[in-house]
């Protein structure tokens, strides 16, 4: 937890009248800092009315089923309908109901990093909790989990806090018993040799890398270039392994 104000007030009152004066603007700016609900810069930028808003309680929880959903490549009816059982699982009212779809459709397009939003709750362990699971049922919506999903989950637990084994363990759909891809170690290694990076490689490296991939499969490049409705149909898949590949590399990496 970090308070902008506190220590803003805290270095102005030292400038002020030295050490009383540090007391006095640390003081002061916590009482603003609680008011306002600041806990970083970038929700200060966001009280400002610069940044992006910041996500935080249920609509976190509707924003990773999202990127759950989108995860895949498509999102499905299962999905939707696995969203709305969540909503009434909470036992939403109308206004928030619509706050969790808006969050929904936000985290099936964002590229927006997690990172710090879950790791606030580390060792809030019911929250948590109740996220995790939320997530294991929306990605077996379809029956059976793949890697990508998997990865994602595991991660994010991880963030919170949890290890390996706990996040599986709130999986309580039974493991490999209900379909759990069986390489789900090697996703993140297939998402480098897809893109042709290292994992120690930079983030302006494997930027690159992602861009001149994309560039070179993009579907509507090889239209123009003359390609039959088979090969147009092969660099849509293509560009669609690269952009999973390339968000699960940035999500473990941390980058935007």
């Amino acid at each position: 937890m970090f308070w902008p104000i506190t220590l803003l007030g805290a270095l102005a009152g030292w400038w002020l009248a030295s050490i009383p004066g540090a007391l006095l603007g640390a003081l002061l700016g916590q009482v603003l800092d609680r008011r306002l609900g600041l806990d970083s810069w970038a929700s200060l930028r966001h009280r400002l009315g610069g940044g992006k808003p910041a996500i935080h309680g249920y609509e976190l929880l509707f924003f990773l089923l999202g990127r759950l959903a989108k995860s895949s490549g498509r999102i499905s009816e299962a999905h939707i309908q696995a969203a709305r059982s969540e909503m009434r699982r909470l036992q939403l009212a109308s206004t928030a109901q619509r706050a969790a779809i808006d969050a929904f459709y936000r985290g099936k397009s964002s590229g927006d990093g997690l990172r710090e939003p879950l790791q606030r709750l580390r060792g809030r362990h019911d929250e948590a909790k109740a996220i995790l699971q939320a997530c294991w049922r929306m990605a077996r919506a379809q029956g059976q989990i793949d890697a990508r999903e998997h990865e994602l989950i595991m991660l994010w637990g991880k963030w919170m806090g949890w290890d390996s084994a706990a996040i599986a363990a709130l999986d309580q759909s039974g493991g490999q018993r209900q379909g759990a891809p069986s390489n789900l170690g090697g996703a993140y290694e297939q998402a480098l040799r897809l893109l042709g990076v290292r994992a120690d490689s930079e983030p302006q490296v494997i930027k690159r890398a992602y861009r001149r991939l994309l560039s070179k499969h993009h579907p509507d490049k090889q239209a123009g270039a003359g390609a039959t409705p088979l090969q147009v149909r092969e660099a849509t898949e293509r560009t669609r392994e690269l952009h999973n590949a390339y968000a699960l590399i940035r999500e473990r990496k941390g980058f935007r």
